[in-house]
């Protein structure tokens, strides 16, 4: 009798600690900085200029790819954890998509935006169950059947990839592009070695409301508060061309591989820049 006594005291006392724990967290916090920050970015995208279909002279489709394992790349990625306002690229995308504001679309068999996509769809495709024979550290050192269950991880997304039109409006004199979707890749791991799966593709006109209030770190100066709207408009972000608008279809890795690749996307890279200053030349 006397011990459970002795456990219900025990009991209450720790859940008086957490109640008062509780009550210490104040409603209006003191500023965390040099001034009062609410964390909310009233932005709207920024506007394109108007472009007419009789001003389009020339156009190319690209695919290119955004590592975010390179320098310049890396304020997608992190942080890993959201803190302080700051959500990476990929949270940003889960939120919205959890939210209903961005619509997923299935990537199985095309780039183009037919099959919608919920966000538990996402989610459950992203889930597997592997079943594997391990052997156990002791003696007698046997064998045992487990299954091991793979789900979704945000920060397993270490690429995404780009889908644009690059264009000539003859009424500006100017080569432009417009950004048309976003896919994320998410980086499988087989056996040691990584695999990019994509996920969804995302229409990138229609998630602009969400990008242009969404904080991204800024590595050169945290007083001024970009978004992820203002990265890819402004084009503040290191990428690699995989596939340009072709006959066959095909990607660069088809029918180049190693240094060639690479040597093929520059040269896709090249073209783009070398149209235009082409027609200036005299």
């Amino acid at each position: 009798m006397k011990k459970l006594t002795i456990i219900f005291i025990i009991a209450g006392f720790v859940l008086g600690l957490n109640i008062t724990a509780q009550s210490q967290i104040l409603d209006s916090p003191p500023s965390d900085g040099l001034f009062p920050d609410a964390g909310m970015i009233d932005k709207e995208p920024i506007p394109y200029p108007p472009i007419r279909k009789a001003d389009v002279m020339w156009s190319k489709r690209i695919w290119r790819t955004i590592d975010f394992r390179q320098k310049m790349n890396q304020s997608f990625y992190y942080p890993i954890e959201a803190h302080n306002n700051w959500r990476s690229f990929m949270q940003v995308i889960i939120d919205a998509l959890k939210e209903g504001s961005i619509t997923a679309y299935d990537i199985s068999s095309t780039d183009e935006f037919l099959v919608p996509l919920t966000f538990q769809e996402v989610i459950t495709r992203q889930t597997e169950t592997f079943h594997k024979v391990l052997t156990r550290s002791y003696p007698p050192y046997e064998e045992y059947d487990t299954t091991i269950v793979s789900e979704f991880n945000p920060a397993k997304v270490m690429r995404i990839r780009i889908k644009e039109d690059w264009f000539f409006d003859k009424q500006r004199s100017q080569m432009m592009v417009r950004i048309i979707g976003l896919c994320p890749i998410l980086m499988k791991d087989r056996d040691g070695e990584e695999i990019p799966t994509p996920l969804f593709w995302i229409n990138y006109p229609e998630s602009r409301p969400i990008l242009a209030k969404a904080q991204m770190f800024n590595r050169n100066n945290n007083a001024e508060k970009r978004t992820y709207d203002e990265v890819f408009i402004k084009r503040s972000f290191n990428s690699y061309i995989y596939k340009e608008e072709n006959v066959y279809d095909r990607r660069i890795t088809e029918y180049a591989t190693g240094i060639d690749a690479l040597l093929e996307s520059k040269r896709v890279k090249n073209q783009l820049f070398n149209f235009e200053h082409d027609l200036w030349e005299f």
